[in-house]
């Protein structure tokens, strides 16, 4: 549900776990070396796992633009679904690997129709009022309005905050800002629990894996 991508140094100095430059790039390779093997030539998404040792691991290519995207066209100022539509029509990508930078630090949380105080129950019904916050390295993507009637039959996410500063820091104060101003009201959304997240010492810091959100909301049963 919340998905960041890099910055070199953590808010307390020091480079972040499982973010050293040279298993990015290792990574990055690896991916452009499957699509290579392969003969694909489209948008499409690998995923790996990172462990403590910074070892990574293949788990799968989704052949697809992915929930994520923003966060990669924030930190490289590449629009993502235009150049997925040129390669479909046949002109090719505008850039190289080697041209596109890397800048700063994006988040992205996914704002789900859902009841995190109860197992993350889908919370259908209708949108009676939506407020989305904005200004400077605030994105977000959604077609929700007031009135709308979110369906029980589809993923339940309804929108997505994508949050963009010049390092880990800046993006999750500027994180927490705009999820407090975020109003989505007649559902329960997954807004509160990522404001309860920005508080947690281990994401502020970037230390945690996979199984982290299960063993903090064990707690609290």
């Amino acid at each position: 549900m919340l998905d960041a991508a890099p910055a070199a140094e953590a808010p307390g100095g020091g480079a972040l776990p499982r973010d050293k430059p040279e298993t990015r790039e290792a990574i990055t390779a690896a991916a452009v070396r499957l699509a290579e093997e392969a003969g694909y030539a489209n948008a499409g998404t690998a995923e790996f796992l990172v462990d403590e040792d910074e070892a990574f691991y293949f788990i799968e290519m989704n052949t697809r633009i992915q929930v994520e995207h923003p966060i990669t066209e924030e930190i490289t100022g590449v629009d993502l679904v235009k150049e997925q539509l040129k390669v479909a029509a046949g002109e090719g990508l505008s850039l190289r690997q080697e041209e596109i930078p890397l800048s700063g630090h994006a988040i992205e949380f996914r704002i789900n129709a859902e009841d995190p105080e109860n197992d993350f129950f889908p919370s259908p019904g209708e949108v009676t009022a939506v407020e989305v916050p904005g200004g400077p390295g605030v994105r977000v993507d959604t077609a929700v309005f007031a009135g709308y009637g979110i369906p029980p039959f589809y993923d339940s996410m309804v929108g997505k905050l994508v949050v963009r500063g010049s390092d880990r820091h800046e993006a999750l104060a500027r994180g927490r800002r705009a999820l407090g101003e975020y109003r989505l009201e007649g559902i329960k959304t997954t807004i509160p629990l990522h404001l309860r997240l920005l508080d947690e010492e281990a994401v502020v810091s970037g230390r945690y894996d996979t199984g982290y959100l299960e063993k903090l909301l064990r707690k609290d049963g």
